[in-house]
């Protein structure tokens, strides 16, 4: 795997490390400022949901991690593209049903990552 395309996974994969935390250990703190558009009452009452929805970016989050250390191709590739493939299906789900913004900043930078991962294969 070229080192521009493990550059990007890895920033993916941050991302998602991220929105994990976010949402698993500071939901209550940081959601409110992270999103203007839900009441603080809202924030709290959904403390468990978001919990939950963080455990899946960690999974997201640790395949991406996974298939940079794959050394055998063509594995290393299949397993980056299913699970920037997960990401993009994530990214394009929430645009519809939550934030239009959610493409931009989940889907589009890994449609970018997987672009490259195929380009240089």
């Amino acid at each position: 795997m070229q080192f521009i395309t493990m550059l990007f996974i890895c920033l993916i994969a941050m991302e998602h490390l991220f929105i994990a935390w976010v949402e698993i250990f500071a939901w209550t703190s940081k959601g409110p400022g992270m999103f203007p558009h839900l009441t603080v009452d809202f924030i709290k009452s959904t403390k468990e949901m978001a919990a939950n929805q963080g455990v899946y970016n960690v999974f997201l989050a640790a395949g991406l991690i996974w298939s940079l250390f794959i050394t055998e191709a063509p594995w290393n590739l299949y397993i980056a593209s299913f699970f920037l493939g997960c990401v993009i299906i994530a990214g394009v789900f929430g645009s519809v049903t939550s934030s239009k913004s959610i493409f931009l900043k989940q889907a589009l930078p890994a449609i970018v990552a997987l672009l490259i991962l195929l380009v240089f294969k």
